[in-house]
C-alpha cells in the first residue's frame, strides 16, 4: 500500500488505534499488533507522563509506535494547551491529537477552542492533528492555521454508528491539503472501508477494537478493511447511476 505521510513523516499503515477502554493491557497490545498500526494515541489524563513504569505506557513499545498523546478532557484551549505541554516537557515528541470535548454527553469537540488552540501549539512547534465535527469551512481554518491534518468524526465517539457525516467528510476531502484522518464512531471494518473508499487518507479507531470479544482479530479484520477501501479508492470505483445499465448488449440474437 502506498505511504501515508503527515508532517513529512512516512507510515505504512493508514489505521490509528486508540488505547481507551480495554479490559487488559494485553488486549490492548493485541490490537495494536495485529492492526498493523504504527500511531498509538493515548489520553493524557488516563497516564503517568512522567512514570516509564506507567502501565499502559509500559505495554506501548516506542521503536514501534508513534505515541500520540491526546488532550482527551480538556474543556478549552487552556486546559488543552497545557495538557499538551506537560506531554513535551515529559519527553514526548511533539505531535499532539487535539481534542477540547466540553460537552459530557455526546463529547462533540468545540470549534472555537480548537482552533485557538491549534494557533498556539502551531506556533510553539507542535505537530497538531486535530479532532473536529465534519465542518469543512472549519478544515480549512485548521489548515491554514497549519495543522498536519484534520480529523473529522463519522458519528460522536464510542457510538459505531460509521460515517454518518458522509457528505460534509466528502467535501473536507476534496478541499484537504493535509491528510484527513476519520475519526471517531467507526464501529465495524466496513465503516473503515467506506471511509477509506472515498478518500480519506486514514481511520482512527478504538472503542470497536475494546469492546470487540477478540479485540486483536477485530484489529486484523479493520487493517483487511482500511486496506481494501484504500486499493478500491486507488483503482477507481465506478460511478453511481440512477438507472439500470446492462453489463452485456442487450441486442443481437435474442431480439433478433
Amino acid at each position: 500500500m502506498d505511504k501515508l505521510i503527515i508532517a513529512g513523516r512516512e507510515f505504512t499503515s493508514r489505521l490509528l488505534v486508540g488505547t481507551g477502554k480495554f479490559a487488559s493491557s494485553a488486549l490492548m497490545v493485541a490490537a495494536m499488533e495485529q492492526s498493523g498500526c504504527e500511531i498509538v494515541t493515548v489520553a493524557l489524563r488516563r497516564i503517568d507522563i512522567d512514570n516509564p513504569a506507567d502501565d499502559m505506557l509500559a505495554h506501548i513499545d516506542p521503536a514501534r509506535y508513534l505515541l500520540l498523546p491526546n488532550t482527551s478532557g480538556a474543556r478549552d484551549a487552556e486546559e488543552a494547551i497545557r495538557l499538551a505541554r506537560l506531554a513535551r516537557a515529559a519527553g514526548c515528541e511533539p505531535w499532539v491529537k487535539l481534542e477540547v470535548t466540553p460537552d459530557p454527553y455526546y463529547l462533540l469537540p468545540d470549534p472555537i477552542e480548537t482552533i485557538k488552540a491549534a494557533e498556539v501549539l502551531v506556533k510553539e512547534g507542535f505537530i497538531v492533528l486535530p479532532y473536529i465535527n465534519a465542518d469543512p469551512v472549519l478544515a480549512k481554518h485548521l489548515q491554514e492555521a497549519g495543522t498536519a491534518t484534520v480529523m473529522p468524526l463519522g458519528a460522536p465517539i464510542g457510538t459505531n454508528r460509521g460515517v454518518r457525516t458522509r457528505e460534509q467528510i466528502a467535501i473536507i476531502i476534496e478541499q484537504a491539503i493535509v491528510p484527513v484522518i476519520v475519526d471517531a464512531g467507526l464501529g465495524a471494518p466496513s465503516h473503515a472501508a467506506e471511509a477509506m473508499e472515498m478518500g480519506a487518507d486514514a481511520v482512527l479507531v478504538n472503542t470497536a477494537l475494546a469492546v470487540a470479544r477478540a479485540p486483536g482479530a477485530m484489529g486484523a479484520a479493520f487493517k483487511k478493511g482500511v486496506e481494501a477501501g484504500r486499493e478500491a479508492f486507488l483503482a477507481g470505483l465506478g460511478e453511481q447511476r440512477t438507472r439500470a445499465e446492462a453489463s452485456s448488449p442487450l441486442t443481437g440474437f435474442l431480439r433478433d
